[in-house]
């Protein structure tokens, strides 16, 4: 089985209640919808929480989020099949696996289409403290108008996100906080509104916002609640 589940951001505890209650295997699958945080530091501490992750009676999928690097910019993913598609894959955790953005999957006979990356909305914080902060967290305009042109007029059965179409943000249900950071770059968000518009979908499922809630137009915002995908 599948299932699907928000931001982690190295915190996999509650994954792990979540197997052990209901008796997990690695016949199963738990979809991340970004910043699980196993490719920050990009040293041993990554390793640590990969092989701890590893052990866990489940599979990983993973999109990838803004608090984290591409996977393609590490030396040691490579690209193997996965669902009808290609994904990132290291050697050393095979059952952890990053889906590459703008790719459309096979999950239980379902065509899936994965989108990752976002903005920082605290990247000033981050660049002064000296915390890490990913030039390319979002997909570059090319990339953006590269999936629109691919996909545009496509029908799929679901779309997964890290961030959300800007339409769907429920902005009250936010920090107030947020509205004190100048200049925040929605450009994912706007453009993510055109792939709403233009490519045909039941569901979407993003993370990104810490919060859990489901939008008019059929967007679902998750963060630790855990479901059955599809």
């Amino acid at each position: 089985m599948y299932f699907i589940t928000g931001d982690t951001h190295r915190d996999f505890s509650n994954i792990e209640y979540f197997c052990t209650k209901f008796n997990t295997t690695k016949e199963d699958t738990m979809i991340v919808l970004g910043d699980a945080g196993l490719n920050y530091f990009l040293n041993n501490s990554d390793l640590n929480v990969k092989q701890k992750v590893s052990n866990l009676p489940i599979k990983f999928f993973f999109i990838r989020g803004n608090h984290e690097s591409r996977p393609q910019n590490i030396s040691t993913y490579k690209e193997k099949e996965y669902c009808g598609s290609y994904a990132y894959f290291e050697d050393r955790f095979p059952d952890l696996a990053f889906a590459k953005d703008g790719e459309i999957y096979t999950i239980e006979d379902k065509s899936i289409l994965t989108i990752g990356g976002a903005y920082s909305i605290d990247k000033e914080y981050r660049i002064v403290n000296r915390f890490q902060w990913f030039e390319d967290e979002m997909l570059s305009s090319d990339e953006m108008s590269d999936i629109l042109n691919k996909y545009k007029g496509v029908k799929v059965d679901c779309i997964l996100s890290h961030t959300a179409p800007n339409s769907e943000i429920p902005y009250y249900m936010l920090p107030s906080s947020l509205a004190a950071i100048p200049n925040i770059d929605k450009t994912m968000e706007d453009w993510l509104d055109k792939i709403k518009e233009n490519i045909e979908h039941q569901k979407w499922f993003c993370g990104h916002f810490h919060i859990e809630y489901m939008s008019k137009g059929n967007c679902r915002f998750m963060y630790k609640d855990i479901v059955e995908f599809i």
